[in-house]
This record gives C-alpha cells, sequence and structure tokens, in this order.
C-alpha cells in the first residue's frame, strides 16, 4: 500500500481538532505555541529560544502566525535553499533594517546554535536584541535544547515546543489513513499509543500499520514508541505483561493502588507511592504488574541514564525525559532505587550542583506532574532518602514490603514450580527469611541442574542473612513511619523468630478498607 501525503504544503497543513480522545483521564495539553510567542512579541521581546525537535513544525506555526497577524517572517537555516543570506552573521545583522517600529519583524533561524563559537555572531545578536525593542524586531532562535552562551542566557525568553496532544494526532492520523475502513471506530487505544511520539514519527507509525494491517492498529506504534524510548537511554517501556495475579501477597498494595487508580474523583487526582524493602521483596515486580492491571503503559526512568557529559545536559535530559512521560499520560512512571539515583543530592560538590538541581527539577515535578501519570519509586535503603521526597505531597503514601510470611511464599512457590515444570510434590526446604527473587532462583536452579529444590535450596544465600544488619535498619526506620504492604495500616516490626517459635501473624486482625488509614506519608 503507498504511503500517503499528510496534508498540503507546510504553511496550509491543517491543525484541525479532530475527534478527540475518548479516555476520560487524557491529559491536558499545554498552551499552544504560538498564543505564547503572540505575547512575547506584543511585550517587545527582541529574543525568544523555542526548543523542539521538529524545526520545521515550528516553521509552520510561525509562518501561520505571521500570516494571520500581517507580520514580517523571515527565516534562516544552515542549508538555504531560498533567497537570502547564507551566513549566519549577515542574516542577524539584517534584521535590525527589517524593523519599521510600528509591525513586528521576525527572523526565525533553525540551528544556529552550532555558529555560537564565533565571537563576532554573538556580538551582532546582542546589538541586535538591542535594537529589537524600539525596531520591534524578534530574534527566533529554535534548537533542540535550552543551552545558550553566558552572553546570552539572560537575553532569551524560553518557551518549549510541546510535543503533539491527541488531538492533533487524530488530525495526522486522518490525514494519512484516507481511504475508508482504514480509521477504526474507536481511535483512543491508536491515540493513546501514539501518544509521546513525535509528529513525524507518529506519521511513520501510522503508515507502517497500514501497511502490515490495511488500518491503523495500535501494536506497530507501541513497537516504535519502544524503540524510540529505549533509544533516548533514560525510558523504557513496559505493557502487556503479567497482572497482579503474578504476585503473591501486597494485598493493601494492590488495593490501594488499583483503587485510586480506578475510582476516578472529578477533583481528587492521584499522585503515586514510595515503596520501601529489601531488595527481591517484589518493588520492581509490582510497578510493571500495576501497569498492565489498571490498562496504563508503564515507563521505566533510569534517572543514571540522565546525566551528560556536557554542562547543562543532564537537565535538558531531565526536561525531555518528563515532558515524554507527560505526554504519554495516563501512565505509570515507574522509577527504581531512586536513592541511589539521587546520590550525592544533600550538599554534595562532586558534580558540581548537578544532581542537586536534577533533584529539584523531580521534586517539582513531583508536587505539580500533570493529571494521569501515577508514580511508583522504590528505595532499598531509607537512610539515603533526601527529606524532600518523602515529604506530604509527593506520593499518595509510602509502603514498607516485608520478607513475605509463609502463606505468601508458598503462592510464590507454586507459582515458580509452575513457570518451570517442577512436580508439585516436590518440597523445598526451610525458606524463612527467604524473598520472591529467591524463590525463583531456587526453582530455577532446580530446572537447571536437574536436581530436587532441596538440593538447589543450598545454592542459593537469603538476602535476610547476607543483609541482616540493612533489613534491621529497615525494620526499625519503617515501624510507624511506613503502611504495611500486606496488611494494611502502621507497619509494625517483625522480626524473624527464633526456630521452633511460632511465627507472628503477618496480618492485622482487622482489614482496613481501601482508603482508610493510608495517610501515614
Amino acid at each position: 500500500m503507498p504511503r500517503r501525503r499528510r496534508g498540503g504544503p507546510p504553511q496550509e497543513r491543517s491543525r484541525s481538532p479532530g475527534r478527540a480522545s475518548q479516555n476520560p483521564t487524557d491529559a491536558p495539553q499545554p498552551a499552544d505555541l504560538t498564543v505564547r510567542l503572540t505575547e512575547l512579541v506584543a511585550a517587545a521581546f527582541a529574543g525568544v529560544l523555542v526548543t523542539s525537535d521538529e524545526p520545521e513544525e515550528v516553521l509552520r506555526d510561525l509562518a501561520r502566525l505571521c500570516g494571520e497577524r500581517k507580520w514580517n517572517l523571515a527565516t534562516w537555516t544552515a542549508d538555504r535553499d531560498e533567497e537570502g543570506p547564507a551566513d549566519p552573521l549577515a542574516a542577524v545583522k539584517a534584521l535590525p533594517a527589517s524593523g519599521d517600529g510600528e509591525t513586528p519583524s521576525l527572523l526565525a533561524m533553525v540551528h544556529a546554535h552550532r555558529y555560537f563559537q564565533s565571537a563576532e555572531l554573538l556580538a551582532a545578536i546582542r546589538a541586535t536584541l538591542a535594537a529589537g525593542k524600539t525596531r520591534r524586531t524578534c530574534l527566533v532562535l529554535i534548537q533542540p535544547t535550552a543551552d545558550l552562551p553566558p552572553e546570552l542566557k539572560r537575553d532569551f525568553a524560553v518557551l518549549e515546543h510541546p510535543l503533539p496532544g491527541r488531538e492533533e494526532l487524530d488530525g495526522v492520523a486522518k490525514g494519512v489513513a484516507t481511504e475508508a475502513g482504514e480509521l477504526p471506530v474507536e481511535m483512543w487505544a491508536v491515540l493513546d499509543a501514539a501518544a509521546g511520539l513525535t509528529r513525524s514519527e507518529a506519521e511513520n507509525a501510522f503508515a507502517l500499520s497500514l501497511v502490515r494491517h490495511g488500518k491503523l492498529d495500535p501494536d506497530p506504534l507501541w513497537e516504535l514508541k519502544a524503540k524510540q524510548l529505549t533509544g533516548s537511554g533514560s525510558l523504557t517501556l513496559h505493557r502487556n505483561g503479567p497482572g497482579f495475579d503474578s504476585l503473591g501477597g501486597l494485598n493493601a498494595l494492590k488495593v490501594f493502588c488499583r483503587s485510586a487508580l480506578t475510582n476516578r474523583h472529578p477533583h481528587a487526582e492521584p499522585k503515586g507511592v514510595l515503596l520501601l524493602g529489601m531488595p527481591g521483596t517484589g518493588k520492581s515486580a509490582f510497578a510493571k504488574a500495576l501497569g498492565s492491571e489498571v490498562g496504563r503503559p508503564t515507563l521505566s526512568l533510569d534517572v543514571g541514564g540522565l546525566m551528560g557529559s556536557l554542562v547543562g545536559q543532564s537537565e535538558e535530559n531531565t526536561r525531555r525525559a518528563l515532558a515524554t512521560v507527560e505526554a504519554m499520560a495516563p501512565c505509570v512512571l515507574f522509577v527504581d532505587e531512586i536513592e541511589k539515583a539521587l546520590a550525592g543530592t544533600s550538599g554534595g560538590q562532586h558534580d558540581s550542583g548537578v544532581g542537586t538541581r536534577m533533584l529539584g527539577t523531580l521534586l517539582s515535578w513531583l508536587a505539580d506532574r500533570p493529571r494521569g501519570v501515577f508514580a511508583v519509586a522504590t528505595s532499598n535503603d531509607a537512610s539515603q532518602l533526601p527529606a524532600e521526597l518523602t515529604r506530604s505531597g509527593r506520593f499518595d503514601a509510602t509502603f514498607f514490603l516485608d520478607l513475605p510470611a509463609a502463606e505468601e511464599r508458598s503462592l510464590i512457590w507454586d507459582r515458580y514450580r509452575a513457570e518451570y515444570g517442577i512436580d508439585a510434590g516436590d518440597q523445598p526446604a526451610d525458606d524463612e527469611g527467604w524473598t520472591g527473587a529467591e524463590i525463583e532462583s531456587c526453582c530455577r536452579l532446580s530446572a537447571l541442574l536437574g536436581v530436587p529444590l532441596k538440593q538447589a535450596a543450598a545454592y542459593v544465600v537469603p538476602v535476610s542473612e547476607s543483609g541482616r544488619e540493612q533489613l534491621s535498619k529497615l525494620r526499625s526506620w519503617a515501624d510507624g513511619r511506613c503502611l504495611d504492604a500486606e496488611g494494611g495500616g502502621p507497619y509494625r516490626r517483625r522480626d524473624r523468630q527464633p526456630q521452633g517459635d511460632q511465627e507472628r501473624p503477618r496480618r492485622n486482625t482487622q482489614r482496613k478498607p481501601p482508603g482508610e488509614n493510608y495517610s501515614l506519608n
């Protein structure tokens, strides 16, 4: 099937809203770029920096805006194919002469930052900006990042060209699927799959879907999106995995999160949970299963992958990653071992303050994140968590995941015996103090080595033994500070009982209903 063009020429391309997503939790889109740019030009701003991965789209917006407002617009790109100066210095110097003090004149320069090593160009930009107030001229820089030389940092207002919302993606889809039967009856699944892609990426994915299926289908879009996110180095997409049925225990945590995400309230928006526990207790597995349980994609954020070697690169990577998360809402954001990712943010100077700035950006975003993003952060060491992260308002609740009790371990054994094809009658050795990860490891080794579970258990050293001191510290810190992920209500320390003693009951005598007594945060 031949690929279709995307409407008319750039300056005439339609941006009709089309049919909106039918998902009631669709996140609101940021203000239109042209609205904000109009305000800045009306206020006689002489310099505007627009960050975008799609400069052609920004130029289309500018052309439409200037045409509607009867403003003058000139453009400059490194690969000039139109009349005009090929030298960026000449283009900048010509801008003041184009202004008459009444009608605004704009010069849009695409990727001019590649030439900022020229001291003469920087001086010309400063002179042009100084004349812009009286001449009613505005220099618009379009580039992928907000990095500017120190001489220009305070002279430009920074605008972000947002990723397309579902309404605009709907228009792109209808520009690609133009024949009968190519558009699905319900578009929301396709638009949810396309959310977070650029306009060009979405067009490519729509065309691929037509080639594969003869109609728009979400699967090619999810496939392309997963590859794009993996290539970014900081975000990974998880979807269509097992739900809560694959997890033993954690009943109170399951009920809380499921209720928060399914009881859609017009005013109360769920924010997320902070999970504390030893490695192997199911924190990561829960975060991934939660998305599948409630029908949302799970995005795993690698904060370490946001770090860059250049000045300002880490902050820019953080901004871009969070913008992608916002565009993909509704979704679940999973941040694993957040205390390691934010290590050194408590005043250390080893990273020139990069970690502190990233923490500030992340904290501000957690407090004011858009509707539809439910954050799940995990930690193995409470002592390394910044105090700002655990204060009320960042998360809806903080849960402690203790070592699974006997009943939970029995369910986990049943699951992994079936997964690895081990006979149900093959009884394991003493598994007191084992985590779910260690039970899986024992079953895997049993199948791998062809030995009974009791023999395979000899190769497993539980974290309750190897990390005994850390476990004790975690339990002490969580006592009264966190909620019990299994029984609900405030967590109370339960140490391992001596051999022969009866194990203390894991669950509270009275189960708390969803939403009650979950405010310890």
